[in-house]
């Protein structure tokens, strides 16, 4: 935690939980051990109070949205764990803010396998990645381009994004609290929102709300939260992995990469072909299997079939995308050639954009002793190896991690939410954002972009409403 995020939650004075359920304005109030707390607020009957459940990104920057607007409502921020944890974390510590795929709202929609068809008509104009590098150049973030679109922050550490919105929001007067976990939430018949907090006989309190923003993430407690408010939830199911392929001669190679080759994952059952499962990108060979852009984009989409297939499928390589087989085939021939005397291990032909050590593993694939010289190679044996380098085929037998970025597939089905305002077609005043969503993009800062979009339209829905109601 970074000094200044620790400083921003040290309140200056503390109250019970309970004060804001009654609406009160106390002058003083002795804290007692057994209760749970917040920051020193005053609430008059007239303002109303905007819980966010979850302090992630969707949840911060919504907060300071709708705060934003509305001056007068009471924002309160409640957070289990640490504040923006994954945004500290993501993209190696360095956090994949956004993306530069800013020109085209239908062609940022297509980068989402949940949401793809629902986010393509008012969602990212709204609020796209343009207007996210914008809103943190404003405050003094510069952001930079990579040479595959992702944008970072320029100081290349994600607390520059943490500093940022956390300075944002004691700005503006939100309250942030961590530590606090939401047991349940109720609705009364007049639309307000109980939000019971603790657990315990011990340290249980609530907090009246005027408006609920759910934005916990793919976590099994914000799921329930939702269910216990009416709506449906997709199960939900890793998203956003690597591929586990049992082959010890290619894990000896870990760490060996492919600036692009061309895949098509064959997931196992798998009764139609989804176009969507063929992708290209760089790969990397890991130690125990195959990572990278286009294994990660690959998993994203068949991110459930997998699942219901136990992770067992077949990833078909081609991993030099440009040349046809017979092309591959003259490639060889013209090799065979000129080193003819040339051993066929050490000597791999230029045009070809394979390491050494790669290129003996596929020697010994196809059964070619990398010792013989190329004089030795004859046209079946030639054939093989240039069929091979086309359609390679690697049996996957399980998931591995990707620790930059967590990402879950399933939640509230979007149908269930009105994506011009982010508020539930179900339970009036109640929002939702983020992760929650049955909402998930490929790696490359598409699901950072969804919580700072989600965020933005669910406090600007809430803030003008507030306002709205103020003047009243």
């Amino acid at each position: 935690m970074s000094s200044l995020e620790a400083g921003l939650l040290q309140p200056k004075a503390t109250f019970p939980l309970e004060w804001l359920g009654s609406r009160l304005s106390p002058l003083s109030y002795s804290s007692r051990r057994h209760h749970s707390f917040l920051h020193q607020w005053t609430c008059s009957k007239q303002e109303e109070v905007l819980v966010v459940v979850g302090g992630g990104a969707a949840g911060v920057f919504g907060a300071i949205r709708a705060k934003s607007l509305c001056p007068s409502l009471n924002v309160f921020v409640l957070e289990q764990n640490q504040l923006l944890a994954k945004v500290k974390i993501s993209g190696g510590g360095r956090c994949n803010v956004t993306t530069a795929l800013y020109e085209n709202p239908l062609l940022l929609a297509e980068q989402y396998p949940r949401g793809h068809k629902e986010l393509r008509g008012s969602f990212f104009r709204s609020h796209g990645p343009m207007d996210t590098v914008s809103w943190f150049t404003e405050r003094g973030v510069i952001l930079k381009t990579e040479d595959d679109g992702r944008m970072f922050p320029a100081s290349n550490t994600s607390s520059t994004i943490v500093d940022c919105l956390l300075t944002e929001a004691h700005k503006l007067g939100v309250g942030l609290q961590t530590k606090v976990s939401v047991s349940k939430v109720l609705q009364s018949s007049d639309s307000k929102f109980d939000v019971c907090t603790g657990g315990t006989k011990f340290s249980s309190s609530s907090i009246k709300a005027d408006y609920l923003l759910l934005a916990t993430g793919g976590t099994p407690k914000g799921f329930d939260l939702a269910k216990g408010l009416g709506h449906n939830v997709i199960d939900p199911r890793p998203s956003l992995f690597t591929f586990k392929v049992a082959d010890s001669q290619l894990q000896e190679l870990a760490g060996v990469s492919f600036p692009v080759v061309h895949a098509e994952l064959q997931v196992k059952g798998q009764k139609h072909k989804n176009p969507r499962l063929t992708q290209a990108g760089p790969m990397l060979i890991t130690h125990w299997g195959l990572s990278g852009p286009v294994v990660l984009r690959l998993s994203a989409w068949g991110a459930r079939d997998l699942f219901s297939a136990d992770y067992q499928g077949i990833l078909w390589i081609d991993f030099e995308p440009k040349l046809s087989q017979e092309d591959l085939l003259g490639v060889l021939n013209a090799q065979r050639k000129y080193a003819s005397k040339k051993k066929l291990g050490s000597f791999a032909p230029s045009d070809l954009s394979l390491v050494r050590r790669f290129w003996e593993y596929l020697l010994l694939k196809v059964e070619i002793d990398p010792d013989k010289v190329w004089a030795t190679l004859n046209t079946t044996a030639a054939r093989k190896l240039a069929a091979l380098i086309k359609h390679c085929p690697f049996h996957i037998n399980g998931k591995g991690e990707f620790k930059d970025e967590f990402v879950t597939s399933g939640g509230v089905p979007l149908v269930e939410v009105d994506l011009n305002s982010m508020e539930s077609r179900i339970c009036p005043c109640l929002y939702l954002a983020g992760e929650v969503l049955n909402v998930d993009g490929v790696t490359g800062g598409f699901n950072f972009q969804n919580a700072w979009t989600g965020g933005f339209i669910a406090g600007t829905s809430i803030g003008l409403r507030s306002n709205e109601n103020s003047m009243h």
